[in-house]
């Protein structure tokens, strides 16, 4: 029983949906996504308002049912309000600087990181004498936002004794002990 497929999905004004076989098309004013849907579900716009339904109550068709009218969602968020990833950028000497679609990275190797976006992707980087490097990353694609994020936060993981590395701002890292002096 599928609650997610069932909701239906609002398409304010200024975002133009286009349907053809099983392909999905969004555009809006932050940008323009396309999803192939599952041949086992039918997608159907009217008035404004996207509905997901599916052919048959296999366990399967379910389970996709959920999910594609999810991913459809969040094109219909992306291009009209768009996603926003933080990272920050915790340790002594770790610093970001973005150059157009380029990123540079100081994160305490003895050499500098340049990762290169794609275009659907902006960032800007903030280093303040006295906290922590901020990189800010927006797209109207959520899959493709949260892989760049997933991949820079992996350069430096943040390790639990003093918390140093790359982490989503508001993440909570577990915090390690470490070793205690002997008597």
């Amino acid at each position: 029983m599928s609650r997610i497929g069932n909701a239906i999905i609002n398409v304010p004004s200024g975002v133009t949906v286009d349907i053809k076989g099983n392909t999905v098309s969004v555009k809006g004013p932050k940008g323009e996504s396309t999803h192939e849907v599952d041949a086992a579900l039918a997608v159907n716009i009217e008035e404004n308002v996207i509905t997901v339904s599916r052919s048959s109550e296999e366990k399967e068709v379910k389970a996709k049912h959920g999910l594609h009218r999810s991913l459809i969602n969040n094109m219909v968020v992306g291009v009209t309000e768009g996603y926003k990833v933080e990272l920050e950028l915790v340790g002594v000497g770790y610093r970001a600087a973005a150059q157009g679609q380029n990123l540079d990275l100081s994160l305490g190797f003895s050499h500098g990181i340049m990762f290169q976006l794609p275009k659907e992707v902006s960032v800007t980087a903030v280093t303040e004498r006295g906290k922590n490097a901020l990189v800010t990353l927006e797209s109207h694609d959520k899959q493709l936002i949260g892989m760049i994020a997933a991949k820079i936060r992996s350069f430096r993981k943040p390790e639990p004794y003093k918390g140093k590395g790359v982490r989503f701002v508001g993440e909570q890292i577990r915090r390690k002990a470490g070793k205690s002096a002997s008597k």
